[in-house]
């Protein structure tokens, strides 16, 4: 009896240690957070397929990256829908005759260390942007500016002319000329984020982009701060108990970085509670229906700004205007959308997508047609025995498969295409190196059309390597246009100049697939860009 009596006691406390364990584990990586039972709802777990680039308020170029930030650092506006602006750490943003603007700050807005933010960090991060020895990916949204190039750095001087703080909490800026407000609060207003002085000057201008700060930031002003980065497998993020727009309801976010088909897995098992969308949180098509099906969780489509594009490099001469248009002929863009993404992609000739306010349906695709593209590549005069390398960013597996179905299109060309399969930030880095010869590559773009940095020579987000004085000229001219009618008519005029001369291959706009856990309030918007507007106020029901 003695004997049975010992086995039964080991046998229970092996059971409960195996069961602490367990729990240990699970709550441990944040892998069965949000949803769950008691404070297990306190936290909500992101599924992303892309892994961020970069921590660095600053540089940017990845979307994922973009994304991540948004969660630590606020901007000056929100924008939950396209030129719909809301108060962030600017209360307010006026101008009387559009080009001098006034800036007031919200005065409750603090640092997660406790300091205020101040006009001063203002002034310092645009000036910080405009210092040509800091590398950014924001220039082009403050090149408005007086005093800064058409990329936004200073050519003299380490200040931005008409820019000041007047006091404590307003700060004044002028641009070279009238522009339309939209356009600044758009650009200057959203896209940038405000960083700390008191950090940030301590470090030289050239060192910032390997800095702890930039790279582990520790002060930053958003709804959550920086706990902790696994790389390539999760960010942790807790919540910002002093946020001046009120404590954040949630207690904790993982953003797990994981392919297509293990995100779908997770957000069946619970354990993933929402997908990234926007082209870095990418749900495969052939699994829509599968979750579409599933009571607890809400599926939702809608039109982007996010496109997918093969990238060749304009920097090598070898790659001129009759070798794109031949590219961009040969490719079976319709296959692409039809095969692979069942009628949640459309067809667009440019970046410029259907949800894009200066959209000109009248400019039409390059055709399909692989006589004609023959044709162009032999008066591009382009040695067809050399081998073209093709890099492909895993992660996103629509995006995988899409490169099999160019490469052939591209061999019946008469071109030899070799794959090269590359996790997404070395992908990315070789992109801003130039390192490369072609690269399949998204883009999650602004709602003001000014893409200048994608194609301006030393903007940021300029992977393609583009150098056309004409092209520069017009972007440049018609971003300080005033009103939104002649806008319009400039950007019709720049996507008739971008089709006929396919500095990049636009192959698709992705459409959201927005999937979520049906008790989270809160969530990915249509307007994916604004998503993060109210993320102090999401929560679990």
């Amino acid at each position: 009896m003695r004997v049975f009596s010992w086995f039964r006691k080991r046998k229970n406390l092996v059971l409960g240690i195996s069961l602490l364990l367990g729990i240990t584990m699970l709550s441990g990586c944040g892998s069965s957070s949000g949803g769950g039972g008691g404070g297990a709802k306190e936290n909500l777990t992101i599924g992303m397929t892309n892994a961020p680039d970069s921590f660095n308020p600053l540089f940017n170029p990845g979307i994922a990256g973009q994304f991540t930030i948004r969660f630590m650092y606020d901007t000056l506006l929100g924008m939950p829908e396209p030129n719909k602006f809301t108060p962030q750490l600017a209360e307010s943003f006026e101008t009387q005759d559009k080009q001098n603007f006034t800036i007031k700050l919200n005065p409750k807005a603090k640092w997660t260390d406790g300091k205020p933010v101040t006009a001063d960090d203002v002034v310092f991060t645009l000036n910080t942007i405009a210092n040509p020895k800091v590398e950014s990916t924001k220039g082009s949204y403050i090149s408005m500016l007086e005093g800064v190039n058409d990329v936004g750095k200073l050519e003299s001087g380490d200040k931005i002319p008409g820019l000041e703080a007047k006091d404590e909490h307003t700060v004044v800026l002028k641009t070279k000329r009238p522009v339309d407000p939209n356009y600044i609060k758009s650009m200057l207003g959203f896209e940038v984020y405000i960083i700390p002085k008191h950090v940030f000057e301590k470090i030289q201008p050239a060192d910032i982009a390997t800095s702890d700060a930039a790279t582990k930031p520790t002060v930053t002003s958003g709804a959550f701060k920086f706990v902790n980065y696994k790389t390539n497998d999760h960010v942790e993020l807790a919540a910002n108990a002093d946020y001046y727009k009120g404590a954040p309801k949630l207690k904790k976010i993982f953003i797990r970085v994981m392919n297509g088909t293990n995100l779908v897995t997770e957000l069946k098992s619970g354990n993933v509670q929402l997908a990234a969308s926007g082209g870095i949180g990418v749900i495969p098509v052939k699994d829509l229906d599968v979750l579409k099906n599933d009571s607890k969780l809400t599926i939702t489509t809608a039109p982007s700004l996010n496109t997918q594009y093969l990238e060749i490099n304009n920097s090598n001469p070898a790659f001129n205007v009759q070798f794109r248009r031949a590219v961009t002929m040969a490719i079976n863009r319709k296959k692409l959308v039809d095969d692979l993404y069942k009628g949640t992609a459309q067809l667009v000739p440019t970046v410029y997508t259907k949800v894009s306010p200066v959209y000109d349906a009248s400019v039409e695709l390059l055709p399909n047609d692989l006589e004609k593209a023959k044709q162009e590549l032999a008066a591009s005069g382009f040695d067809t025995s050399k081998e073209i390398v093709l890099q492909v960013p895993i992660g996103n597996v629509l995006r995988e498969q899409s490169a099999d179905l160019i490469q052939q299109d591209l061999q019946a060309l008469g071109l030899k295409v070799k794959q090269q399969k590359l996790d997404f930030p070395t992908t990315l880095a070789n992109a801003k190196k130039g390192d490369y010869e072609m690269m399949l590559l998204g883009y999650a773009l602004t709602a003001d059309p000014d893409y200048s940095s994608y194609f301006v020579p030393g903007g940021g987000n300029n992977f393609a390597h583009v150098n056309d004085p004409k092209l520069t000229e017009m972007m440049v001219n018609a971003a300080l246009l005033t009103s939104a009618d002649e806008r319009k008519a400039a950007y019709s005029e720049i996507q008739k100049y971008m089709r006929d001369n396919q500095f990049i291959v636009s192959l698709y706009e992705q459409d959201q697939i927005m999937a979520q856990s049906k008790n989270l309030k809160g969530g990915i918007k249509d307007f994916w860009e604004g998503s993060l507007d109210d993320l102090y106020q999401w929560h679990f029901e």
